[in-house]
């Protein structure tokens, strides 16, 4: 099997060490990285792969016929005019979410893939990145719970604010927390209850603790149906100091014939660790510890760059997901 070099492009979102690191286990080779400037996660970037060489010059990378794939974690409205210039020089792309910002880099990038026939692939982390969603997947698929019917999503995250670049405190270079951070919970809605298409029935945002920070949003809220079940999504940046990890997320999957709840994160005073899953259907009430459960998109990403399939994730849900995260922002801005 032929090995898949790949290059990372912009470091201004830690999401790129995990990014690296998931294509490197599934046998992708590193072969360079490139940033604008030094943006703070370089540091990070450096220690974790210092084999890995920092090239100068963005046209190396892009006119280097033996680099394959670019991974893309540059600030979220950059996003779109560099993942398009790196499939017209012949690459395939995958980009921390939001992959873009608005309707027209959605359509400018729907035509660049038609064009050159290269995959834009999002990695919506707290789906690929999550092993208990691989064991919720496959108990959905086995009939499980019967036919998902609504799915809530909570993604609560810790701001850590001295931390953070200016650029991440307006909505105009990261999109609005909707934009951002719901696209995950959108392709989570997506994806268990089978649902091709869905639209927007309710969007709120705010920022009710950040007022030194006039154009960020700390809050926000959907809901969502399709022809066959229905969503709510609340993201946050309110996680207290005292919880152990980032984000205390929560996926509930609701089924004609039972349920699963997924604390991905963190099991607050239960459990010990991460990934742990609660099954309730006719038969069963219990606990699944779901650590050791495969990540199978970067496998499934490199196994699609070579037969040109989709099975990490179907294009067409991709760009979906991003218009209606854009759709729902928009709604919400509307009403500010």
């Amino acid at each position: 099997m032929d090995i898949i070099r790949f290059a990372a492009l912009g470091m201004d979102h830690r999401h790129i060490y995990g990014m690296s690191q998931g294509i490197i286990d599934a046998g992708g080779e590193l072969a360079g990285w490139w940033t604008d400037g030094q943006p703070q996660p370089t540091t990070g970037y450096e220690k974790r792969f210092p084999n890995a060489p920092r090239i100068d010059n963005l046209d190396t990378i892009l006119q280097d016929p033996s680099i394959q794939l670019v991974l893309i974690a540059c600030r979220p409205d950059l996003r779109a005019d560099l993942a398009i210039k790196a499939m017209t020089a012949g690459k395939d792309v995958m980009v921390d979410k939001p992959g873009c910002i608005n309707q027209a880099e959605v359509e400018r990038l729907r035509k660049t893939v038609a064009e050159t026939g290269q995959i834009w692939s999002v990695n919506f982390s707290e789906r690929f990145e999550v092993p208990a969603v691989t064991s919720a997947t496959e108990l959905v698929s086995n009939g499980a719970i019967g036919r998902v019917v609504h799915t809530t999503g909570l993604g609560p995250h810790r701001l850590n604010a001295p931390s953070r670049p200016d650029w991440f405190f307006d909505s105009a270079t990261y999109g609005g927390i909707l934009t951002d951070i719901a696209s995950h919970q959108i392709e989570q809605f997506l994806h268990f209850t089978n649902s091709e298409d869905a639209e927007i029935t309710m969007a709120n945002v705010g920022n009710f603790a950040n007022p030194d920070h006039p154009k960020f949003q700390d809050f926000g809220e959907l809901s969502l149906r399709s022809e066959t079940a229905q969503g709510y999504i609340r993201v946050d940046w309110y996680t207290a100091d005292a919880l152990p990890n980032w984000g205390d997320g929560r996926l509930f999957l609701t089924g004609t014939e039972g349920s699963i709840e997924l604390r991905k994160y963190v099991d607050v005073d239960g459990r010990t660790g991460d990934n742990h899953l609660f099954l309730v259907n006719k038969d069963t009430c219990k606990h699944i510890d779901c650590r050791d459960a495969p990540l199978p998109y970067f496998d499934n990403l490199l196994a699609d760059i070579r037969n040109r399939t989709e099975t990490a994730c179907p294009q067409s849900r991709t760009f979906r997901v991003c218009e209606l995260a854009i759709e729902a922002q928009s709604v919400a801005d509307c009403k500010r």
